[in-house]
């Protein structure tokens, strides 16, 4: 398939499975075992970041550019060839987004977006997708704030599907996929919403 819609998705995540597309532009639908996900509870910043965060170096906002940040998320990066990032993938997202199913937490400097990440909420589930960053610990901002907002709205399970370098520092661990369709089903059952209001609390 090369097309997607909101249901697609909708109905894919809550059945633990999820969209990629390939070079040519073959959507392929993935139920990886062991499945990545990261602790919201236990998340601290690096010693590192600690110093960024408290010079506010970077305005954060909730949901300003989406289709922005995703568009940032699929561009091309060191070391990787291609995106799974499709146009019809944006398309499906951004339409989830305004849906209000679909969130990105973005960092800006002087104005310009330099950073952010992307991902689906529902109910007690975040499902992260892809962050981006054009100017360094950009991305490392947001994902805190995400998870601030996470531990604030009482969300319960951050999947972030496959495990690599850049999700391990931040905490991310392996477990087989049939405990994490028993968590993510028990997490569907939460009503939880993803308000990035509570950022002014922050």
């Amino acid at each position: 398939m090369t097309e997607i819609n909101t249901d697609d998705i909708l109905n894919g995540y809550i059945n633990g499975i999820f969209p990629m597309a390939e070079s040519d532009g073959t959507i392929f639908w993935y139920s990886p075992n062991p499945r990545a996900v990261i602790p919201i509870d236990t998340y601290k910043p690096s010693k590192s970041l600690r110093p960024v965060l408290n010079k506010k170096y970077f305005e954060i906002k909730i949901d300003a550019d989406f289709e922005g940040v995703m568009r940032g998320c699929s561009g091309p990066r060191a070391n990787e060839q291609g995106t799974w990032i499709s146009e019809p993938i944006i398309e499906a997202y951004t339409s989830l987004y305004h849906l209000g199913y679909a969130h990105s937490v973005e960092s800006y400097r002087e104005g310009k977006l330099v950073g952010g990440l992307y991902g689906v909420s529902i109910n007690g589930v975040f499902f992260g997708e892809s962050m981006f960053s054009r100017e360094s610990n950009a991305s490392k901002v947001a994902f805190h704030y995400l998870m601030q907002l996470l531990k604030l709205n009482r969300f319960v399970l951050l999947d972030t599907q496959f495990i690599n370098d850049n999700v391990l520092r931040y905490g991310a661990i392996e477990i087989p996929r049939d405990e994490y369709l028993d968590l993510l089903q028990k997490a569907l059952k939460l009503k939880r919403r993803f308000d990035g209001g509570v950022l002014k609390d922050l």
